[in-house]
């Protein structure tokens, strides 16, 4: 079965139009399931500017149905997938709503980092979501909430909910290889996605300890000044705690 909205019985009029060329300024006709077309005159090729990118961005088949994908739709696959991690991470956390709004912080505060760090996005918030995915299992084997517990049975929980959005190979491994760690920092080895999500963490365990027992301002300001990995951590955190 043809999906119905690239199907041309199922057209109407404006399927079939004429864009611009960005670059001379000549008319590329588009046809409305064309991913993209190139111009006749300067061979500059464009992306379709009416097409509807919905389906494409998550169906484990559009490369079959639509051809080869163009960038833009390929971004919005990861900041789909994205979304789609976030989901999961609450099913998985169910009722506990505490550890349902730490991850969430923290992908809140990695996506203002790692905006100003330019890192790459999908890896950051993915970890980000995932990066305590570990603490059930540490606590049902080992009793145990402990950092290297949590490092130890998060990646393969990480890994299993990945495969199963249909991320890529080079994806899951980046995003594995911070919730193996993402409480111990290794230095030169560690790339700016990981220190990214460092920080995030760090800014939302320093909040719930203010809120548990207010830290005094200088002691605040020496771990803002010393803790963190990233000149966009320590932004972010002072503009959370108003130093």
């Amino acid at each position: 079965m043809k999906c119905p909205g690239q199907d041309s019985r199922y057209w109407k009029p404006g399927a079939i139009f004429e864009v611009k060329c960005a670059q001379c300024d000549k008319p590329i006709e588009f046809f409305k399931d064309d991913t993209s077309r190139k111009c006749g005159a300067c061979g500059h090729r464009m992306v379709n500017p009416d097409m509807d990118f919905g389906c494409a961005s998550y169906c484990e088949f559009a490369e079959q149905c639509l051809g080869t994908l163009p960038d833009e739709v390929l971004a919005q696959k990861e900041d789909l997938l994205k979304d789609r991690i976030a989901i999961e991470m609450k099913r998985y956390f169910k009722t506990d709503f505490k550890r349902i709004g730490h991850a969430s912080r923290v992908a809140r505060y990695a996506e203002r980092i790692g905006k100003a760090e330019k890192g790459n996005l999908a890896v950051i918030l993915a970890a980000a979501y995932l990066h305590d995915i570990g603490i059930v299992e540490a606590e049902r084997k080992h009793g145990s909430t402990a950092a290297k517990f949590q490092e130890r049975e998060g990646p393969p929980i990480a890994r299993e909910i990945m495969l199963r959005l249909g991320a890529g190979a080079e994806l899951i491994d980046a995003v594995c290889d911070i919730v193996s760690h993402h409480h111990h920092p290794r230095g030169e080895d560690d790339d700016i996605n990981f220190k990214v999500v460092y920080d995030a963490d760090l800014i939302a365990n320093l909040e719930d300890q203010n809120k548990a027992t207010a830290l005094d301002a200088d002691r605040l300001e020496r771990l803002v000044d010393r803790s963190f990995l990233t000149a966009g951590g320590r932004a972010q955190a002072r503009a959370v705690f108003g130093i």
